[in-house]
């Protein structure tokens, strides 16, 4: 059986919680496979909202398993306090839940260094959650990183942290003015952690490659989005790893002819949290009306979203990279009340006119939206079921999404609950692909 991958297509925060909630009820195992406590999927079923960091967004499905991919960075104490809000809430976790061994450890260390540095920038901001993920995949590149397994082995895990520590003592005492570690001091912290901790690991790679063997139905959860990859993004305002469907590879232990469909999802706007360059971006006023109808809020930071028109460069974009079957495209809805839609066609750079992504912040950041506008449908959309309940100006504005991004749409939600859902593409009912 194939495997099915969905993606954030524009820059994070895309819906993609409520989608992969979605597709869990047909899917024996979900996997996330990259980053880690910073991303937020929020998922509303019955009315109540969970919101998920680290778990991946299948646990609210009984039968469904639920692994944490060696491609994630695992902090400790955000993922037991995670899993114990669940179990208070009822949801069964445990015997449903594994982490790869070879999943890397976020540590104290790692978000002093990340608040440390985020700090001593000024205007000059990622816009980093703090949370101590780029450190984290820095150690892990610097091959200084500790991974779940390690903390079976406390002398291996001392010489690891020491060495780390040589290089990190050093800003913070010299250029961070902060308090110094110690080896030992962390070493405990992890060791109490670890005894609640590695019950949950489990060799994922063999499971995942027996489950595809079998005819299991495997689908892998990426968190942020495409423009945030680290490599594809608008670097140098973009997470620490892959989060475009090459990650899902890299981050599972399933190899790239594993997998079957790749679904990007997308809203029907845009939004952007945090710094970097946005095109589409409307005016204040503008901007705060679409947040309010939208709730266009951060989920981990509750940070207020940057809001603007759909870019159909970037999406094109999106859909290249990832190499897309499908798009999702979510909150369709928050569109009911506009008689007139704009969407961005192209970028205009000084003289020259681009229907291409650039590669460079600084060519971006001058890219003014060229935009066309459509008309608005004012007209409820959370009651359709079906593409054909839809009002026609809402079907003609996907088709025209359809049209400039080269992307077929699969699926369209119209609000929050599971229910509120069109599937349009017929493979995604039974995974038939």
């Amino acid at each position: 059986m194939p495997v099915l991958t969905v993606v954030g297509a524009q820059w994070g925060d895309e819906g993609k919680g409520k989608i992969v909630d979605l597709l869990a009820e047909q899917a024996d195992y979900v996997v996330r496979f990259q980053g880690g406590a910073n991303a937020g999927h929020e998922v509303v079923v019955g009315g109540q909202n969970y919101v998920l960091h680290l778990v991946p967004s299948g646990i609210l499905h009984p039968r469904t398993l639920n692994i944490v991919g060696n491609g994630v960075v695992l902090d400790p104490d955000s993922f037991l306090k995670e899993v114990g809000e669940l179990t208070a809430r009822g949801v069964k976790v445990k015997g449903r839940l594994f982490i790869s061994p070879r999943a890397h450890l976020t540590l104290p260390l790692h978000k002093a260094l990340d608040a440390a540095r985020e700090g001593s920038k000024g205007q000059k901001t990622i816009g980093s959650t703090k949370r101590g993920i780029s450190p984290t995949y820095m150690d892990k590149a610097g091959r200084v990183g500790l991974r779940l397994a390690d903390v079976a082995d406390p002398d291996y895990c001392l010489s690891q942290l020491k060495t780390s520590l040589q290089e990190k003592n050093v800003l913070f005492r010299h250029l961070y003015g902060a308090k110094t570690l110690t080896a030992r001091t962390l070493w405990k912290e992890i060791a109490r952690a670890a005894h609640d901790l590695l019950p949950y690991m489990a060799d994922t790679e063999g499971m995942l490659n027996a489950a595809w063997s079998s005819g299991k139905r495997v689908l892998l959860e990426g968190a942020q989005g495409s423009l945030l990859d680290i490599d594809f993004g608008t670097y140098p305002y973009v997470t620490a790893s892959n989060a475009t469907a090459g990650g899902a590879a890299t981050g599972t232990g399933l190899g790239p002819t594993r997998i079957g469909y790749v679904l990007g999802v997308c809203k029907a706007y845009a939004t952007r949290v945090g710094e970097g360059p946005f095109p589409s971006e409307l005016d204040p006023r503008r901007n705060q009306a679409l947040r309010e109808l939208g709730g266009e809020y951060g989920r981990t930071t509750g940070r207020a979203r940057r809001c603007g028109w759909i870019d159909l460069v970037a999406l094109r974009y999106a859909v290249q990279v990832n190499g897309l079957d499908g798009l999702a495209v979510t909150k369709l809805d928050v569109l009911d009340s506009f008689p007139e839609i704009e969407a961005c066609v192209a970028y205009r750079v000084g003289s020259r006119t681009l229907r291409h992504f650039p590669p460079t912040t600084a060519e971006l950041a001058r890219a003014k939206p060229v935009t066309v506008r459509l008309k608005g449908w004012a007209r409820a959309t959370t009651g359709a079921r079906t593409q054909a309940e839809l009002p026609k100006a809402a079907r003609d504005y996907l088709r025209f999404i359809e049209r400039e991004s080269g992307a077929k749409v699969a699926l369209v939600s119209v609000g929050a609950e599971r229910a509120r859902t069109i599937t349009v593409d017929p493979r995604l009912k039974g995974w038939r692909f």
